[in-house]
C-alpha cells in the first residue's frame, strides 16, 4: 500500500511516499515545499540516487503546493508512480486534538469539524493542517485520509499529571489543561527502543527525549505516557531553540504591565525570541551555539549550560514519578547527534544508575545505538525518530480495515 504523509505548515507542507508491504517499509520519495504565498518560493526533494534538488515555484496556496508534490511524484523523470491512482491513502500530521482524539482516526466531516474546534488552543498549526486536508480533498477525490494527532499519545496521563492549579472552571469551560505535544515521535522511539533492545514495553519506565529546536519529554511506563513536558501548547517544559519553557506566569504579567505588552507580543517573545535564541543573542541552531562558545561568548555558554539543566531536572523528575527508570532514549535533531550535550546531560545521573560510555556516544550521529556502559542499569540510547512511518503505519491499518 502506498502512503503519501503530509505535514502541513503556515506556509510550507513536508511529504513522504512510503510503500508498506507488511512488515517492510520503502521510501519512495521524499520533501517539501516552502514559503507558500510568499516571494521565492520552492520544491525541494530528493532524487533516486539519494541526491537532492530543488524547483523554484511561485506557489499561492497549499493546493497548488500539493498539485506540485504530486506532480513531482508522477514526473517521468524524476517521479516514482505512474499516476495518482497509485496513491492508496494520505496520511497527516495534525497537532493538536485535544481531548477528543486518544487515536488516529479516518477523517470524516465530524473529525474536521472537532480539528476546526482545537483552532483556539493551536492557532498556528490545526488551520494550515486542515488546509492541507481540504487540498487533497479537492486534488484526489475519494482517496482516504487519516488523520494522526500530536496529542494523541498524551491522553493515557492521569488527572494528577494534566491538570493545572488554576479555578477548575477554566478546564470545564475552557479546556485549559496540559495536553503535550511530539506524541507520534514519543509513540515511536518508546516503542522502537523496546524493540531494538529485546525487551518488553510492558515492563519498562522510559524516558523519552525529544531534543530539537522545539523539545519535550515524556514518562512512558508499559508503554503509556503518564507525564509529558509540553501543556496547553507548546511553549511549556524544556528550554528551546526560540521558546522560553518554564517561566514564572508572574514574570510575564510584570513584563505586559511594564512594558505596555499586548497578549500578541508577548506570544511573540515567548515562541519566537526567547530560548536559546533569547539568552545567547547568538542564534537558535545549537553548531553555531557550540561555535560561540568555542570562540568564548559567555553568554552563548549559559544558553547551553540552562538548556541542558532543563532537560537534567526533567529526567530526575519523571525518574522520581515512575519510581525508577529503565531506559533514557534521545532522539530528535540535537538529542541524535550532538554526543556532547547527550554526555553532559547524564554526567549528574549517576546516582541513579546512569553510566554513558563517552567513547561510544562520541561516535554516534544519527544512527540506532546504546550509549550507556554495559553494566550500567540505566540503558541510554540514540533512536533517530520516524514520525512519517508511523503515520503511514497508522493509515494503512485503519484504511484496510475499512
Amino acid at each position: 500500500m502506498k502512503i503519501l504523509v503530509l505535514n502541513s505548515g503556515s506556509s510550507s507542507v513536508k511529504y513522504k511516499l512510503i510503500d508498506l508491504e507488511g512488515a517492510e517499509a520503502t521510501t519512495l520519495a521524499e520533501g517539501g515545499v516552502e514559503k507558500i504565498g510568499l516571494p521565492g518560493g520552492f520544491l525541494k526533494y530528493r532524487l533516486a540516487d539519494g541526491s537532492k534538488a530543488t524547483d523554484e515555484l511561485g506557489l499561492i496556496d497549499h493546493r497548488q503546493a500539493i498539485e506540485a508534490i504530486l506532480s513531482k511524484l508522477t514526473d517521468p523523470v524524476n517521479g516514482c508512480i505512474k499516476s495518482y491512482s497509485e496513491i492508496d491513502a494520505v496520511g497527516h500530521r495534525v497537532v493538536h486534538g485535544g481531548e477528543k482524539f486518544s487515536s488516529s482516526v479516518l477523517i470524516n466531516d465530524d473529525v474536521k469539524a472537532m480539528i476546526r474546534e482545537c483552532y483556539d488552543i493551536a492557532p498556528l498549526h490545526n488551520p494550515a493542517n486542515m488546509t492541507g486536508i481540504e487540498a487533497v480533498e479537492a486534488i484526489l477525490p475519494g482517496v482516504p485520509q487519516v488523520g494522526v494527532f500530536d496529542t494523541a499519545f498524551h491522553q493515557t496521563m492521569p488527572a494528577k499529571a494534566y491538570m493545572y492549579a488554576i479555578p477548575y472552571h477554566f478546564y470545564t469551560e475552557d479546556g485549559v489543561r496540559r495536553y503535550g505535544f511530539h506524541g507520534t515521535s514519543h509513540r515511536y522511539v518508546s516503542a522502537r527502543v523496546c524493540e531494538f533492545l529485546g525487551c518488553d514495553i510492558t515492563k519498562q519506565r522510559i524516558i523519552t527525549c525529544h531534543i530539537g529546536n522545539g523539545a519535550s519529554m515524556a514518562a512512558v511506563v508499559g508503554g503509556k505516557c503518564v507525564d509529558t513536558s509540553m501543556g496547553l501548547t507548546p511553549t511549556e517544559g524544556l528550554m528551546m531553540g526560540t521558546r522560553v519553557g518554564d517561566i514564572d506566569p508572574g514574570a510575564l504579567t510584570f513584563l505586559m504591565n511594564r512594558h505596555g505588552l499586548s497578549a500578541d507580543a508577548l506570544q511573540s517573545i515567548i515562541n519566537k525570541e526567547s530560548g536559546v535564541l533569547g539568552v545567547s543573542g547568538v542564534s537558535n541552531d545549537m553548531r553555531e551555539i557550540e561555535a560561540a562558545i568555542a570562540a568564548g561568548d559567555q553568554r552563548a555558554r549559559l544558553a547551553l549550560d540552562m538548556y541542558m539543566l532543563r532537560i537534567t531536572k526533567y529526567i530526575g523528575a519523571y525518574a522520581a514519578e515512575m519510581g525508577g527508570v529503565d531506559i533514557i532514549v534521545f532522539t530528535g535533531g540535537v538529542g541524535e547527534n550532538q554526543a556532547g550535550l547527550r554526555a553532559d546531560v547524564c554526567e549528574t545521573l549517576g546516582f541513579m544508575g546512569v553510566r554513558i560510555d563517552k567513547e561510544v556516544n562520541a561516535g554516534i550521529r544519527g544512527v540506532e545505538a546504546v550509549i550507556s556502559e554495559a553494566s550500567a542499569p540505566v540503558k541510554v540510547c540514540v533512536i533517530p525518530t520516524d514520525e512519517e512511518l508511523t503515520i503511514a503505519r497508522d493509515t494503512r491499518d485503519i484504511v484496510a480495515a475499512l
